[in-house]
């Protein structure tokens, strides 16, 4: 298993990363683009970000973790279409296929988060304290949330044509709700009620509690995440096991 997984995220790095100008480059420019977008907007119209006293830090800690589960859980929904050719031979599976898409983009993900949170970091005026506890609790979080979601939708997407135009309309307010440009602290208690359900904004108020040592994210429940999440990779994991050739035929 070893060698075939080895051998799919050799290709995915020459067919994903390797055919376009800049590579790798634009895994940092996509995410650091957004940052810098939501900076500037939100600072022509707000004298000051819900904490701290930095736009681009306060965006980068909520748009880092939301970005790096959106990416894993869209690339690993779509690992049986992107391998299938490859799937046909005994050799590889459809387990080597998400298990080698997970590795990549998880290591991918990682560091471009160091990257883009350490360059930030090295442009504060501000030292800034930080806990890595929380940092790399949120990080996990994400790419396993990822994972997890993504692993389901592989098997709906293969099962239910339109299931991929449906969850990409029921997902577009995700953005909205994930807590990436606002503290759940701040909201209404209706909203809470609401918005507490989603665990994308648990990993992004545990991201930040990393990050601001005043800033305490009580509403954030590790176990609720975790929970979700194995659920669904549960069942992802069940209906790929029952249909992942018909999916692959389909």
């Amino acid at each position: 298993m070893a060698r075939t997984v080895t051998a799919l995220i050799l290709r995915e790095m020459s067919t994903r990363y390797g055919r376009s100008p800049g590579g790798y480059l634009w895994a940092i420019i996509e995410p650091l683009g957004a940052i810098l977008i939501l900076t500037i907007a939100f600072s022509l119209v707000l004298r000051s970000p819900p904490i701290g006293n930095s736009f681009i830090l306060f965006f980068a800690t909520g748009f880092v973790p939301f970005g790096a589960f959106q990416t894993i859980s869209n690339l690993i929904s779509r690992s049986l279409r992107f391998s299938g050719a490859l799937l046909s031979y005994p050799v590889v599976t459809w387990v080597d296929a998400i298990v080698a898409r997970m590795l990549l983009n998880s290591l991918t993900q990682i560091l471009v988060s160091y990257i883009i949170l350490g360059a930030i970091l090295s442009l504060q005026a501000d030292p800034v304290t930080l806990n890595p506890a929380p940092i790399l609790e949120a990080m996990a979080l994400a790419l396993f949330l990822g994972l997890a979601v993504g692993s389901l939708n592989c098997a709906l997407m293969g099962l239910v044509r339109v299931w991929d135009q449906v969850w990409s309309i029921v997902t577009r307010p995700l953005f909205l709700a994930s807590g990436v440009f606002f503290l759940y602290d701040t909201l209404p208690k209706v909203a809470q009620d609401i918005l507490w359900y989603n665990p994308v904004l648990h990993v992004t108020g545990l991201m930040r509690q990393g990050f601001y040592p005043s800033y305490d994210a009580d509403f954030v429940s590790i176990p609720y995440v975790v929970g979700v999440s194995l659920v669904m990779l549960f069942l992802g994991v069940v209906l790929l096991g029952r249909y992942h050739r018909q999916i692959l035929t389909s």
